[in-house]
């Protein structure tokens, strides 16, 4: 009975290891560091607005990339992802455009983000479908 127990202890613990090594998970939480760091710069009026709603997106995004990665049926949670990755590109580009975020950031935040929808479409057509 204890062996089952280890046993079943160690089948989660290579689970959790399988959704840190995805290259999308990896990417999506730089990218949370990334957005940590940046948003600390913004203006106090910003900063518990939209920074808090663009750090919240992101983690967000996390925990459905790994719920996709867990899941049997992953097209619903992919297809969450990809709407996630849109709303923090349009949080990302707001930011930009009031001039909160400067242009550096802003390109470095932006080309992550593409990468992330890229990873995402690919792997929603892996799942088969689309």
């Amino acid at each position: 009975m204890v062996k089952t127990h280890n046993r079943g202890l160690y089948e989660g613990c290579f689970l959790m290891a399988q959704y840190q090594h995805l290259p999308i998970y990896k990417l999506t939480y730089d990218l949370l560091l990334r957005i940590m760091q940046v948003t600390k710069n913004f203006p106090r009026e910003y900063r518990h607005t939209l920074g808090q709603k663009l750090k919240e997106e992101i983690i967000e995004l996390v925990v459905i990339i790994y719920k996709a990665n867990t899941a049997k049926d992953k097209e619903h949670h992919i297809e969450m992802i990809l709407e996630r990755i849109q709303v923090v590109q349009l949080l990302i580009r707001l930011s930009h455009d009031i001039r909160i975020l400067p242009r550096n950031h802003y390109a470095d935040l932006a080309e992550k983000i593409d990468s992330l929808a890229r990873q995402a479409q690919g792997w929603l057509k892996s799942s088969g479908k689309r």
